[in-house]
């Protein structure tokens, strides 16, 4: 597989390797297109719209504030915690330009979980939303943090709409728990002060540290990627030249309902369409089906990202066919599987095919995608992107045949340098050559086009017979009652585990006995779940990931 069988059958134009050096950094990534589109606009939120060249002046406030206001040094790490907001990518780019390492951090957490993270990243000033802003209260003492920059929802909203959203938001929706942190400045008032003050340039080298990006802990304790400058420019020029066959700068427009705190939406839709002078409408609470059902029937956008889920959830909306997609040309999956049912209900639904790739946080993310030229196969993660090496390793660290499951590692210029301070983490997943153990078991056709089997933790051992939860959760989605499931494995005397499925309704009639028979139709027999259990829903991350782990870890006595 060292041969990179897949550069036979890559589309048209793009190229086998890209130049991790195009940019000796993300600042002058973000320099360079903020002149070049400084007209454009960048970023949409609730109606406003900042620009390039507006994105340019702001950063460069908050930048100086950093350095002048703070004190903030070159390496000094920077906590940012709330959703989708125009603050956001203000907060990202000003704290690049002022040489900080960026903390992306779910706006989520408990209380415990921002102890963790802010201690282990060792970060000493935050920017969070005032609606989360009691939570830190009630930790700050146990952080590192001095520093505490406080934003509201409405922030960069007109005057008279940004007093009206924050009070709404504030004493009519009581979304905003009261809270007291002696010395936190409004989010405004930082950048203003700023303007006042001189930014100063920082020399970022390639190796310097971009970001900490915490893995999502849905298979352990959360830990911090160290992606460097170098990391996140490779996996731009990884994306820009895999979608470039569609791609039209200064032209795109992408919806971004997932999180910008994820990897899978920071580096593809804040970091490269900027690059390329496309322009972010972001979504800020993509929950709200219905309101973001009208938001899209409003836009005229090219392209959009999201998870199953989240496709799923459009799909099954009664106003889908009031959007209009006739001018959307990309529809990208990530951060979980992407199941057959909703790929095929999407594209008869729209006429846009959803492409999936595949990537992980320690891969800055993206590792492989399906093709953007038509030549995409559904059920499939795509091939690696350029300047990737992909292998697949039996248990015994040997590849594996063709067509034989195995272990996919990884080696590429989007590699993580390690887990920040944890080198026995680190050496249990990337090898002295460079190469990452990714958990996830795949197979490869003769093509050269990637299928996940599924994650080597999740896979379920029954009588010795590997059954992978991808599977059995795609069969479940092709039947019409079934809204959503989850496969996973409980202890079986007999057999050593068993399948337990969980699974949300779409047809309120549907038992368990009807159910049954569709599975044993549609699976060999050690596959068929020992138990069915129905919920109204199913616990899933801020992305929309299903947490098999919850629902493995409940009591069976809750079931």
């Amino acid at each position: 597989m060292t041969t990179k069988p897949w550069l036979k059958h890559y589309p048209k134009g793009v190229p086998a390797e890209i130049d991790p050096s195009a940019y000796r950094n993300l600042v002058e990534v973000f320099e360079t297109s903020s002149r070049k589109y400084a007209e454009n606009r960048a970023f949409t939120n609730m109606g406003t719209h900042l620009t390039y060249g507006e994105m340019d002046r702001l950063t460069s406030d908050l930048a100086a504030y950093f350095q002048n206001g703070l004190g903030l040094k070159k390496g000094d790490r920077i906590a940012l915690q709330m959703p989708n907001l125009p603050q956001y990518p203000i907060a990202i780019f000003a704290a690049l330009r002022a040489g900080l390492v960026i903390v992306n951090t779910n706006p989520l957490y408990t209380a415990r979980e921002m102890r963790h993270q802010f201690r282990d990243s060792g970060a000493t000033t935050v920017i969070i939303l005032a609606n989360f802003a009691s939570q830190l209260q009630e930790v700050l003492s146990e952080t590192p943090i001095k520093n505490v920059i406080v934003t509201e929802i409405g922030d960069m909203l007109p005057f008279a709409k940004r007093q009206l959203v924050n009070a709404v938001v504030k004493h009519v929706k009581k979304m905003v728990p009261p809270f007291s942190i002696p010395g936190a400045i409004p989010f405004r008032r930082a950048m203003s002060l700023g303007a006042g003050m001189k930014r100063e340039p920082v020399d970022l080298a390639p190796s310097d540290t971009a970001f900490l990006q915490y893995t999502g802990g849905t298979t352990g304790v959360s830990k911090g990627a160290i992606l460097t400058h170098r990391n996140v420019v490779a996996n731009m020029e990884q994306i820009s030249a895999w979608i470039q066959p569609v791609l039209e700068e200064g032209r795109e427009v992408v919806i971004t309902p997932l999180p910008l705190y994820h990897i899978f939406s920071l580096v593809v839709n804040c970091l490269a369409f900027y690059k390329y002078g496309g322009r972010n409408i972001l979504v800020t609470n993509p929950r709200d089906i219905p309101a973001f059902v009208k938001l899209l029937a409003k836009e005229r956008f090219t392209a959009i990202s999201g998870v199953n889920t989240l496709f799923n959830a459009l799909c099954n909306h009664p106003d889908i066919g009031k959007i209009d997609f006739s001018s959307a040309k990309l529809a990208v999956a990530g951060a979980t599987a992407l199941q057959g049912p909703v790929a095929k209900r999407w594209k008869e639904l729209t006429g846009v095919p959803i492409i999936e790739g595949y990537g992980m946080t320690e891969a800055s993310p993206v590792i492989s995608c399906n093709p953007v030229d038509g030549t995409d196969k559904l059920g499939s993660i795509g091939m690696p992107v350029p300047s990737t090496e992909v292998r697949l390793l039996g248990d015994d660290g040997e590849e594996v045949p063709r067509g034989e499951p195995g272990e996919i590692v990884v080696r590429g210029p989007q590699v993580m340098k390690g887990y920040y301070q944890r080198a026995d983490e680190t050496a249990l997943v990337l090898t002295g050559d460079g190469w990452l153990r990714t958990g996830d078991v795949g197979v490869i056709d003769e093509f050269g086009f990637f299928k996940i089997v599924d994650r080597k933790k999740d896979m379920i051992l029954v009588s010795g017979f590997n059954v992978y939860p991808n599977e059995i959760e795609d069969v479940l989605a092709a039947h019409p009652g079934v809204l959503e499931s989850a496969a996973v494995g409980i202890p079986d005397e007999k057999s050593g585990e068993s399948v337990k499925v969980f699974v949300v309704k779409k047809d309120q009639s549907l038992g368990d006995e009807v159910l049954m028979a569709y599975l044993r139709k549609n699976l060999v027999a050690y596959k068929v779940p020992r138990q069915i259990v129905f919920r109204a829903e199913l616990p899933k991350t801020p992305v929309g990931k299903i947490l098999r782990r919850a629902l493995r870890d409940e009591n069976p006595a809750r079931s």
